[in-house]
């Protein structure tokens, strides 16, 4: 007996189901294509990720304001999540630097609105985290890690497993706060790399980690030289 056969109903509410997930591939296609369109035309950015949580006058929000100023000044755009936190100042750097300011939004149950620093014709809001997260590494010629939570770790990681895989070319990711990340690093090296063989030592080499706004600077810019990879996205899509 097939399963059909078994569970009648069940497989009814199931054949409804993947009915009106076809819809949802319309819904996909449309934000992809509004997120092409614009960004398209924002020129070479840097995308800054870290939390939501972290407020005004601590010490990573200023940081990171601070590093989006100096990267803009580089010529670069800053790309976020266009929410409050490391995101907020990471738009307010940007902006107040005068330079392109870009708010990649989710829509979430207790999601908030834009910050006041992401430029109003260059704020997307995405259903689905996985069109946000390409937008994210297409459209970004390097990544600035702040301490952050889950949504931190999962785009570290990410954009690390895009550049291992090699699915991208390799691009600057930094990692800013050391004491913050380095239990990380810690269990990467000894438990992920030594003891599971789960990575490769090199792996370790494909970001930078440093508490120092000038060698964020300094590893972007180094990185890329005279060269126009700047220039390109990052997916061929």
């Amino acid at each position: 007996m097939n399963i059909s056969s078994r569970f009648p109903k069940e497989m009814k509410k199931w054949t409804e189901l993947k009915g009106e997930n076809s819809w949802t591939l319309f819904k996909v296609i449309a934000e992809m294509v509004e997120g092409f369109e614009k960004l398209n035309r924002v020129g070479p950015c840097m995308s800054i990720f870290g939390s939501a949580r972290t407020k005004p006058g601590d010490l990573y929000y200023e940081k990171a304001a601070e590093i989006a100023r100096r990267i803009t000044d580089e010529g670069y755009g800053i790309i976020t999540g266009g929410g409050p936190g490391i995101m907020e100042a990471g738009n307010k750097g940007a902006f107040d630097a005068k330079g392109v300011s870009v708010g990649l939004s989710i829509d979430l149950p207790f999601e908030q609105s834009y910050n006041d620093f992401v430029d109003p014709d260059k704020m997307l809001r995405y259903r689905y985290f996985f069109i946000r997260k390409v937008m994210f590494v297409k459209y970004a010629q390097g990544f600035v890690v702040m301490p952050g939570g889950f949504g931190t770790l999962d785009e570290f990681f990410e954009v690390l497993t895009l550049v291992q895989t090699k699915k991208i070319n390799k691009v600057p990711i930094i990692l800013f706060g050391v004491a913050y990340w380095e239990g990380l690093m810690k269990w990467l090296v000894e438990t992920v790399d030594v003891q599971a063989h789960n990575i490769s030592p090199s792996d370790m080499d494909l970001f930078h980690i440093t508490d120092d706004v000038e060698s964020v600077i300094y590893h972007i810019n180094t990185f890329y030289g005279a060269r126009d990879d700047r220039y390109k996205p990052n997916y061929e899509l």
